[in-house]
């Protein structure tokens, strides 16, 4: 089975756009759990322009499923992760001024940084996972790290699914599939929705778990949250 995590950071742009605590973040993931949500995620950047790093230790309170903290390891995030503990650390290689995660790990040139950083949060009891390009060798290389799981960055898969979802879903096999050979876990996010989801997990059945924010919230402006994450859900259920 798939896991949806729901990446609830365009939930707290809203809130910090009026200075408020509306929309209240923690009451948001503990209604998208109830809504059916297997996962919470947030990314804390460094200017803390939607997910805080105390949304870290408040989220850890009352999230009952899993909790997934993604973001660059610089030395503020490890400390926060590390003596908040949620149930997995994604390691995103951001630059301070991103806008959005745009590209994976160098897993080779950064493997004995990963390697450290793999293993300092895997002391603390901590699921580890490297977001990364889908490439082979740069899968191959995170698995020498030491690391749990790999994150595939799908936002090539999401470009071009409508031009050619064949020859886009391609090299995520094969990605996928080294992960797999590798004795990773899998788990896949960016731009996933509901037009290109399912076909991601027809073609990929043994995902561990997908984190999808932007779109979803987006829908959930038509549909509302709790209709959006069952049709998340549904878009899921493939028999392997």
């Amino acid at each position: 089975m798939t896991k949806l995590s729901v990446n609830i950071n365009k939930i707290a742009l809203i809130r910090n756009s009026r200075g408020t605590d509306k929309p209240n973040l923690v009451q948001v993931a503990k209604d998208c759990e109830r809504f059916g949500a297997q996962g919470i995620t947030i990314h804390p950047r460094p200017d803390e322009r939607h997910a805080r790093f105390r949304d870290v230790f408040d989220l850890k309170e009352v999230v009952t499923t899993e909790l997934n903290i993604e973001g660059n390891p610089g030395q503020h995030f490890m400390d926060v992760v590390l003596k908040a503990k949620p149930h997995q650390v994604t390691l995103v290689p951001d630059a301070e001024d991103a806008i959005t995660s745009n590209e994976g790990w160098n897993t080779i040139y950064f493997q004995k940084h990963l390697t450290d950083l793999v293993s300092e949060l895997k002391k603390a009891g901590i699921r580890t996972s490297i977001f990364v390009d889908a490439n082979v060798k740069m899968i191959e290389a995170a698995a020498t790290t030491g690391t749990d799981r790999v994150e595939l960055y799908t936002e090539p898969y999401a470009e071009y699914y409508h031009k050619n979802r064949q020859e886009a879903i391609k090299p995520f096999m094969q990605a996928a599939e080294a992960a797999k050979k590798s004795g990773l876990g899998l788990n896949a996010g960016h731009d996933l929705n509901l037009d290109n989801l399912q076909y991601l997990k027809e073609n990929i059945p043994y995902l561990d778990e997908v984190s999808i924010g932007h779109a979803l919230v987006i829908d959930a402006l038509y549909f509302g949250l709790e209709n959006v994450i069952g049709m998340y859900l549904r878009k899921l259920l493939i028999v392997d």
